[in-house]
Formats: structure tokens, sequence, C-alpha cells
């Protein structure tokens, strides 16, 4: 009697994979918007986010979108959800002015060119130190890149937007020659933000370019030089010198 093999065992269907939740451009309008009231005073500190029906109908859209953007604002600093009183907006002390989102809006609202300062201030400290650590850590290729930067500004001389191109990648190859990774970081981050407002970057003319050039030499000769209380000392200056030059004198129009 022929004997037949046993079946072969089904391999156990594998469970589903869990679906991926696709980004919600909605959730980014209703988080970008709500920081913006928040920063601007709509919803001032110590008063409560709308209930969330109200939300919904000015944002058209579900009380899902509405939970996850206010915990998403919670996340940067601006609200504080407490169980019984509602979702508080909390003092400006408390805001994450790191987070992408609410430094724009900071930068784009304030008026009085006030938090710009403090912004030139906490830069220019990273930035002298960053160069004066630049100076003793240099390596040849560093010096390479840094002139070949300088070059392209004086290069540029004609052309604004190139100019300030290169302005921006001279400082970037001093910070990298620094190794100081999160001071960079975060100078990157603040200056690209600021960058997006005309009251920070101001306009640029041949005299003022010419101006920024000699000044973006005397820090490079410091660095190449070795020379890190120079180097430091020329950050500072320039870094100074400049926003004197450029910053506005009264309140936005």
């Amino acid at each position: 009697m022929t004997q037949h093999a046993p079946p072969a065992a089904t391999p156990a269907a594998e469970p589903p994979r869990r679906r991926r939740a696709r980004p919600a451009k909605l959730g980014t309008t209703v988080v970008e918007q709500l920081v913006d009231d928040i920063v601007r005073g709509v919803l001032a500190p110590g008063t409560a986010l709308p209930p969330e029906a109200d939300l919904c109908a000015e944002f058209g859209v579900s009380r899902t979108v509405i939970r996850e953007s206010v915990k998403v604002v919670q996340e940067k600093g601006l609200v504080r959800i407490e169980h019984g009183r509602g979702t508080q907006v909390t003092d400006p002390r408390q805001w994450n002015l790191l987070d992408d989102v609410v430094l724009t809006s900071v930068i784009a609202h304030d008026e009085n060119v006030t938090f710009l300062d403090e912004l030139v201030s906490v830069r220019t400290a990273l930035e002298a130190d960053m160069a004066a650590a630049a100076a003793l850590a240099h390596t040849a290729d560093d010096d390479a890149r840094i002139a070949a930067e300088l070059g392209a500004m004086r290069a540029s001389l004609h052309s604004a937007p190139d100019f300030g191109a290169a302005d921006v990648r001279f400082h970037d190859m001093i910070m990298a020659a620094s190794r100081n990774r999160l001071g960079r970081a975060i100078v990157n981050s603040i200056h690209d933000k600021a960058r997006t407002s005309m009251r920070y970057h101001g306009e640029y003319n041949e005299a003022v370019m010419r101006r920024t050039l000699d000044e973006h030499r005397a820090i490079s000769d410091a660095i190449a030089a070795g020379d890190p209380d120079a180097a430091a000392a020329a950050m500072r200056r320039h870094i100074t010198d400049s926003w004197n030059r450029r910053r506005p004198t009264g309140p936005a129009s």
C-alpha cells in the first residue's frame, strides 16, 4: 500500500503591516496659525484656547486634527493642557525659541527689533568663540575652504545675492573649522530663520559689500595666523558693526 507524505504545513500568515500615517497638511496649517496667534498676542498668556468645536469650525478640520495640533503646540511650550481647565496659553518665557515655527513667528512679529538684538548678541558670542577655536584647530583644508568663500565674495561684488550667499558660507566654514558642532547648529538655525526677515538682513550696496569683505579678510587672516584672540575680536567687531549698520531704527510699518 502506497503511503503518501503528509501535506506540508501552511505557513502562518504574517499580520498585516500597519498603514503609515501621512503627514497632515491641515494639521501643519493649524499649528502654524495657533503659534502665530499666540506670538502676536491674539491669544494672550493665561487665557484658554477656544473650545475644540470653535477651532474645528474656524479651520474646517476634524476634532482629531485639532487635538493633535494642540499637542504639537504644547510640545513647543506655547500652551499647557490642564484637565478641568482646558488648554492655557503659557508665559513667553516657557516658549521653545529654537523651534523653527516659533522662531519664525517671533522674528516676524518683532516690532521693536528687541528679539533680533538678542539674536545678534547670542550669535556674536557663539561665533566669536568659534572663530577663536578655529584659529587653534584649523587645518590646511579649512584654510582653503575659508579662502575660497572669501574669494567668492570678492568675485561677487557686482551681485548682492551671490555676495550674500558667499558671506553665509564663509561664516559656516569658520564654524566648521572650530569643530564645535552644537554651536554651528544653533547659529545656522537662528541665522537661517532671521535671514527671512528683511529687517534683519537689510540691503547690500557696493560700499557695504566692500566694507564687509574687509572685515571678513581680517577674520580670515587672524585664523590663518593661529591667533585666537585676534580672530575672536575680529568676528565680534564684524557682527556687531554689521548689525549696527543695518539695524532698523523704528517699529515696522
